[in-house]
């Protein structure tokens, strides 16, 4: 693991704005073919919505958040690092987390995101279907991907 790296619960008075930056920060770059605009729109739902409904552990770096996976069930719902953070095997420890206790997890990608579905292959995931529209039926294909415990 990352020296002085931890991973602790989601804390939303705290956590808010700092995950949802890192989100769109991190969306900006791998998801760049959503457009601003919509990521913009898509920000205020991550704050408002979706991390509290979701079970969301914290990476943080000298306790300075610096990524995030979220749950629904087995479901990896989003999994962001600090785009100044990448590289360093925060997404792989975050995901290592996730893992422990489980048989099986999903989740989705865009395919055009090749980094995310390259780091999701390389730690186990296949992919079992696609999809050629996104959540909001914009023209964005996504890939549902499964690991399985060996």
């Amino acid at each position: 693991m990352i020296e002085n790296l931890s991973i602790r619960p989601f804390v939303a008075g705290t956590d808010t704005s700092h995950l949802s930056d890192i989100w769109f920060r991190a969306s900006m770059i791998a998801h760049d073919f959503i457009g601003e605009q919509t990521l913009r729109e898509q920000k205020s739902l991550m704050e408002a919505v979706y991390l509290p409904m979701a079970n969301t552990m914290v990476a943080c770096l000298d306790n300075r958040p610096v990524g995030f996976a979220s749950l629904m069930d087995d479901h990896i719902a989003a999994l962001f690092v600090d785009p100044d953070c990448q590289g360093q095997g925060i997404g792989k420890a975050l995901l290592r987390h996730v893992e422990n206790g489980r048989n099986t997890l999903s989740l989705e990608v865009y395919t055009d995101n090749d980094s995310a579905v390259g780091f999701y292959r390389a730690m186990g995931f296949t992919v079992v279907s696609t999809r050629e529209t996104d959540d909001q039926g914009l023209p964005h294909p996504n890939a549902k991907m499964l690991w399985n415990r060996a």
